[in-house]
């Protein structure tokens, strides 16, 4: 029989294949508007939105942030990017004996800092601890409910002054030919910090991760209106968002590579180990999907935040098969495929 690998975990075509072969079919299915088999970020069920993470991030504190703090961010964006304003979180801990107690502090503290941040209070948890060498130092999971935003109908009734608009969430298969894609800012940043710390590479001098709460400035989005859909890029990156999308929205898209914000370090530290940017993790970005009409407004809302200062137009969808085209700097086109899983793991 075969056994678990990285990336069953890891985002990309191996984790998508890995659930629905052997994880997603044990359950019954449920009805709910968005259930758990359309693999959005979060579940819908009676307007409550409801989603659960767990973070194996190594190291625990690295350039940027922390195992806390990544946990209530990465948590909080999944129920915000639905188009839902997040309520409270629940979180579980699970520590190795022989962790420093000062460690324990620090995440703690970055924690509670980011609830404050986003204005989301951990209400209920669980902690547990197991004996030395059972796992890898601390391992958490927060899980959030939240409500229909209520700004996400305006936001909605913008979009449907351009086009027709079925759905009721910011779903990965609303997407229609000629909506614009938007990023929030720059891309790579969290993946490149974390490997270069624990790596010893050196590049964290210049590169921090992005890791921060966004349900502010996907309400600044909604806010401007003409929003269909929402996603956050963390595992298997931009790339595998877009596929994600194309996929389930029957669309194509044609992207623009240059459109795209990259730092230099992080194009000078993939260049160098030979990975892709656009396939590493983020965790303080948003991708959106708008109709065209309001393109200028949403990326003008999104940069009036700190978190979205960098937000721009990267490209467009289309009517062309269920694949995304890159358009490359030098003028040419090329298929940017979903990663088979993130190229650097244990980055959440």
């Amino acid at each position: 029989m075969p056994n678990v690998v990285m990336n069953h975990g890891a985002g990309g075509e191996m984790m998508q294949e890995f659930l629905n072969k052997h994880i997603v079919r044990h359950f019954p299915s449920m009805d709910a508007e968005v259930p758990l088999d359309s693999m959005d970020d979060s579940a819908v069920v009676d307007d409550i939105v409801f989603t659960i993470d767990g973070h194996t991030v190594n190291p625990l504190i690295f350039p940027g942030g922390d195992i806390g703090r990544l946990s209530v961010a990465g948590t909080v964006n999944d129920i915000s990017v639905m188009g839902a304003s997040p309520l409270g979180l629940a979180c579980s801990v699970i520590m190795e004996e022989g962790l420093d107690i000062s460690i324990v502090d620090t995440v703690m503290d970055s924690m509670g800092r980011t609830c404050r941040e986003c204005g989301v209070p951990v209400v209920t948890g669980d902690t547990k601890v197991m004996e030395s060498g059972a796992l890898d130092k601390m391992v958490m999971t927060t899980s959030a409910i939240g409500r229909r935003s209520p700004l996400l109908d305006g936001n909605l009734r913008t979009a449907a002054e351009y086009r027709q608009v079925s759905n009721r969430w910011c779903t990965d298969d609303s997407i229609r030919p000629g909506d614009a894609i938007i990023t929030s800012g720059y891309i790579g940043d969290h993946g490149v910090a974390i490997l270069s710390f624990r790596e010893g590479y050196g590049f964290e001098s210049e590169i921090k991760s992005d890791v921060a709460p966004l349900n502010k400035m996907i309400a600044a989005g909604l806010n401007a209106g003409g929003i269909v859909a929402m996603k956050d890029p963390t595992r298997g990156g931009l790339a595998n968002t877009l596929n994600e999308w194309v996929s389930k929205s029957g669309i194509g898209m044609e992207i623009d590579q240059e459109s795209i914000p990259l730092r230099d370090g992080v194009v000078n530290a993939c260049d160098l180990l030979g990975i892709d940017p656009l396939s590493i993790g983020n965790e303080g970005k948003a991708i959106l999907a708008c109709v065209p009409e309001m393109a200028d407004q949403v990326v003008k809302a999104l940069r009036s935040t700190p978190e979205g200062r960098h937000a721009a137009v990267i490209g467009y969808a289309t009517e062309a098969p269920a694949r995304v085209i890159l358009r490359t700097e030098i003028g040419g086109r090329r298929i940017l495929d979903a990663p088979s899983g993130d190229p650097v793991p244990r980055i959440c």
